[in-house]
């Protein structure tokens, strides 16, 4: 089976996630800066969300360069990864509603947390599909990125308890390590096509 189905299906449930995002952002009510200012908590966490909704796109597609064929796990292990990610919206109006309050920051943490663990899983189908010796298992490596993010997740929750505003420096320290897509798989694929 081709991915070419996979890949649209994902890109435009990524590009729905951003416009139901988009929709949560309402002008305010009075014409005055003050009031503008007054949205700084849903706009920051708007900003962020689409981020972090970016980075996974950039990625994925990156991604989908090194898969020629799909399998059921494979469908499975991506709706898994974008269901996950499909709750960033929900999380990201709570959380800029209610001013960074603890519980909606820990929330959110939760919902940059479980698509950074439906990733690997997601590499691991590609990988078991297309073998050992693919593109794509030599360029992953040990993915150091990978499990630094799901650590600064993990303490971010864990400082929403304390500090919300250091937890979602937390969150905001994954994107920034993410800001660029992951080149691993990008330079195998040039290196290939120069072989």
């Amino acid at each position: 089976m081709g991915k070419g189905r996979l890949e649209a299906f994902s890109d435009g449930v990524l590009a729905i996630i951003i416009t139901i995002m988009v929709l949560e952002l309402k002008p305010p009510h009075a014409p005055t800066l003050e009031a503008l200012g007054a949205l700084w908590p849903v706009f920051s966490s708007y900003a962020l969300s689409f981020l972090y909704v970016g980075i996974y796109w950039n990625n994925h597609h990156h991604l989908m360069h090194a898969v020629h064929r799909v399998n059921g796990r494979l469908l499975w292990a991506n709706l898994h990864l974008l269901f996950w990610l499909s709750l960033v919206p929900f999380t990201t109006a709570w959380m800029g509603e209610n001013h960074f309050d603890t519980v909606p920051v820990a929330v959110y943490g939760l919902s940059l947390l479980m698509p950074a663990l439906a990733w690997p899983w997601l590499q691991h189908e590609i990988v078991r599909e297309h073998g050992r010796d693919s593109l794509l298992a030599s360029a992953l490596g040990r993915d150091f990125k990978g499990k630094i993010s799901i650590a600064l997740y993990l303490a971010g929750i864990a400082l929403a308890f304390y500090n919300r505003y250091l937890a979602c420096l937390m969150y905001l320290a994954v994107a920034l390590i993410w800001f660029l897509p992951d080149r691993r798989i990008e330079s195998k694929i040039q290196d290939s096509k120069q072989d």
